[in-house]
Order: C-alpha cells, then sequence, then structure tokens
C-alpha cells in the first residue's frame, strides 16, 4: 500500500457537486489528507499498519517543548481518500500504465479498511467516494507532504 499523506489547513471532497466529506478544522487546527493506493498483493495487517503510521506520523503543530505531534496526539481529523494513480507506472512513453493498481474489488476493502483502522484507533475521519470522480479541495500547511509506503 501506499499513501501520500499532506498536513493541511482546509480540506474537502466533492462528488457530482456536492461536498461529501470534509475537515473540521476551526481556530487555527491542521489536519491531514491521505491518498491511499493499493496494489495486488497488499493485505489487511498492512492496512491497519499503513493506519497506525498516519495517525502517529509527527507532522503536526509543536507542543510546548518543540515536539511535533501526530493526529494522535491532537485528534487532528483526517481525510482519507482512494487514489489508484499512486500506483502509475510513468518509465516508457507518455502514457501511464496502471498495471500494479489494484482492481476495485481488492482495493475497495483495504482502503475501508485503513479507514477503519483509523476510527477504530479514534480518530475523526472523512471520506471521499471509492471509484468516484472526485474534486479534492486543500490548502497544504508548510507544505509538509510524505509519501509512505508498506
Amino acid at each position: 500500500m501506499r499513501a501520500v499523506v499532506q498536513r493541511v489547513s482546509e480540506a474537502s471532497v466533492v462528488v457530482d457537486g456536492k461536498t461529501v466529506g470534509a475537515l473540521d478544522l476551526a481556530d487555527g487546527r491542521l489536519g491531514l489528507v491521505a491518498l491511499i493506493g493499493v496494489t495486488h498483493d497488499d493485505t489487511d495487517e498492512q492496512a491497519v499498519r499503513l493506519a497506525d503510521k498516519i495517525w502517529r506520523l509527527r507532522i503536526l503543530d509543536t507542543d510546548d517543548a518543540g515536539r511535533e505531534r501526530s493526529a494522535s496526539d491532537v485528534g487532528a481529523p483526517i481525510l482519507v481518500i482512494s487514489q489508484f494513480t499512486l500506483y502509475a507506472n510513468t518509465v516508457k512513453g507518455r502514457r501511464p500504465s496502471w498495471n500494479a493498481a489494484a482492481p476495485g474489488p481488492i482495493a475497495e476493502p483495504l482502503v475501508e479498511r485503513v479507514i477503519g483502522a483509523l476510527r477504530n484507533a479514534g480518530a475523526n475521519v472523512a471520506t471521499g467516494r471509492f471509484g468516484a470522480h472526485m474534486h479534492v479541495h486543500l490548502v497544504n500547511d508548510g507544505p509538509v507532504t510524505l509519501i509512505l509506503d508498506t
């Protein structure tokens, strides 16, 4: 599995003109957007590990001692969006190959497992809609963007 995680000051996702997921980031709080890609041999265990990594990743604001804190430390919300294009192969030519991306019947349950594991850990999770054409709106804070691989 692969995730692109961004620290954000605002984020939402729109499908067919309707907001289907948004982060409540009042009073200058920060949150995370996690774009999740799945490949053919990914497992349920990897999904749980990825969720834990996202939840505990220390990329948010600092405490009084100057230590960076995680979403789990501050209760920051997370917007999770499936994105098969994270497994694009662009080595040859100008047209990406999507062969490494898992098909929907494999990918969707694993993305749902990431979401479920985050919620079980105590995260407030908003989501996009699997397989839909989505418009993702966000303001990247920092900018901070990380790529996580299991």
